[in-house]
């Protein structure tokens, strides 16, 4: 075991994987160059033929990694912020999302699609998104969205080992976050398996990627006031661990969504609406979603900040919950 940061767990997933599997090579812009601290020393291990840097064309570039592992290949496709996602949505969604459905399972796409999302540090419109549930309705895609280190270290090898697509979702204010990492190179977590971070009898709230962290802080405060959080984190987004968030709403009879998202159609309301759906008969409260507005991302700082989930926002939600009468809209 070693005490490790969230970039560092990367690394050392990437590194692991590609020394225990020739076909595993990476492509980006600018991974040669190691950016953010995740592909020290690569070149010089691995060589060019396995890691390339890239022209800024994602569209090129993904599609590029979609051909690759067709034919047996298990691309690392860095594709820097989330934001950049968008001009490679077409190879993402009609080829790499729909290739093992069209052929009938005869074509394979063992490829792992690596983002950031980048809000936060006002970074403006067009390049703060945290785009992951508009790839949550588009089947044959997974998704990743760690909250730590150890979980950014096993989802990811578990990502690459997989045959099939996965979009790996890395939040960047998780990035200098430390955690004991087992450096076991089987150590992986199983894509669709959640994980409760603090247990509680009270509320159970569902934290979406850096959300967790802000869940926990807020679940601290509120036991001092007497009550008690349990923190839900789901860890991958597809497949979805229904049965943990279920479990655990039921236990407590009410339930909080935090998710950096925007609010309609995030992660927080397609599992608020499986908790309706399955749960209902347990709820003592109505489910909260606790998200960001429907607006794009302003450069100022003053103005950026307040829009995201908040332990202000958590606790206030959690009072009222536990008070008298129904919660506003968070």
């Amino acid at each position: 075991m070693a005490r490790i940061t969230y970039l560092e767990a990367i690394q050392q997933a990437q590194m692991e994987e590609m020394i225990l599997d020739s076909r595993v090579f990476m492509m980006g812009e600018d991974i040669r160059c190691n950016v953010f601290g995740t592909t020290t020393g690569f070149l010089e291990k691995f060589g060019e033929a396995r890691i390339r840097d890239t022209p800024i064309s994602e569209n090129g570039f993904i599609g590029a990694a979609g051909g690759a592992a067709i034919v047996g290949m298990r691309p690392i496709v860095d594709a820097t912020i989330s934001s950049f996602l968008f001009p490679a949505m077409d190879q993402i969604c009609s080829i790499i999302a729909k290739s093992s459905y069209i052929y009938g399972g005869q074509a394979r796409l063992p490829l792992v699609i690596r983002s950031c999302l980048f809000y936060g540090n006002s970074n403006a419109a067009q390049h703060s998104d945290r785009p992951y549930p508009m790839f949550m309705n588009m089947p044959g895609l997974k998704i990743i969205a760690p909250s730590n280190a150890r979980d950014m270290k096993g989802l990811l090898k578990a990502a690459v080992r997989s045959d099939d697509p996965v979009l790996s979702f890395e939040d960047s204010t998780c990035w200098t976050n430390k955690s004991e990492v087992p450096d076991d190179m089987d150590f992986v977590i199983p894509l669709g398996k959640g994980d409760v971070k603090r247990e509680g009898t009270d509320i159970t709230v569902i934290g979406i990627a850096g959300a967790v962290n802000i869940a926990l802080k807020a679940a601290e405060q509120l036991a001092r006031e007497g009550i008690s959080i349990e923190v839900v984190d789901p860890r991958s987004l597809v497949p979805l661990d229904h049965e943990l968030i279920l479990r655990s709403v039921r236990k407590t009879g009410r339930a909080i969504c935090v998710d950096p998202a925007h609010k309609t159609c995030s992660a927080a309301s397609e599992i608020a609406a499986t908790i309706a759906e399955y749960a209902f008969e347990a709820l003592r409260a109505p489910v909260v979603r606790i998200t960001t507005p429907d607006t794009h991302l302003p450069f100022s700082p003053h103005i950026e900040k307040p829009l995201y989930p908040s332990v202000a926002r958590i606790v206030d939600a959690a009072r009222r919950l536990v008070g008298a009468g129904t919660p506003v809209p968070a």
